[in-house]
């Protein structure tokens, strides 16, 4: 088994759980797998710590990210969001698991209707928080939530090594 990891403080322990976790899930169950993983998250308390001084700062024209770790089954990249900053609505091609290190998340999950998607809820969620989801029914946004620069750690099934992405689908369509 090939694996990328790039040294980070509290690191190791996280992926081994994720590891372990992965281990005993079923993976034909993206969202019960999301779910062990998040709890897994939540347990081990990752920190802003993770990144550098100069990666916490992000920069002031997009959110970027910092792949900390690819092997075969999952991957773990944070990602760096300055107040204002938001992903497009978009879905995933596997599951995925976000946990917030540092500020507040707003995430909105929409259903698709084809011409147009709803809004089915939005949450703010804190430091601390990790949330699992899988396809399908995993469309949503991600904001930063205040005056505060939003770190996120996501963790998602499949080998991101290649520089390809999770996403499977942006929604440019109206909201409605």
């Amino acid at each position: 088994m090939t694996s990328t990891t790039l040294t980070r403080p509290g690191l190791a322990p996280l992926l081994s759980a994720i590891a372990d976790t992965l281990h005993g899930a079923d993976r034909e169950d993206g969202a019960a797998t999301a779910a062990l993983v998040a709890r897994a998250v939540r347990a081990h308390r990752p920190t802003a710590a993770l990144l550098t001084a100069h990666e916490r700062r992000g920069t002031p024209d997009k959110a970027v990210g910092f792949l900390l770790h690819a092997e075969p089954s999952f991957s773990v990249q944070a990602v760096v969001w300055r107040p204002g900053q938001e992903s497009s609505i978009h879905d995933h091609r596997t599951w995925c698991v976000v946990g917030v290190l540092q500020g507040t998340e707003i995430e909105t999950r929409y259903a698709d209707h084809g011409d147009h998607v709803t809004v089915v809820g939005q949450w703010r969620n804190p430091p601390g928080e990790a949330h699992g989801f899988a396809p399908p029914g995993d469309i949503h946004k991600v904001a930063s939530g205040g005056p505060d620069t939003l770190i996120t750690l996501h963790v998602y099934g499949a080998d991101l090594s290649d520089g390809s992405s999770s996403l499977l689908r942006r929604y440019d369509v109206p909201v409605r």
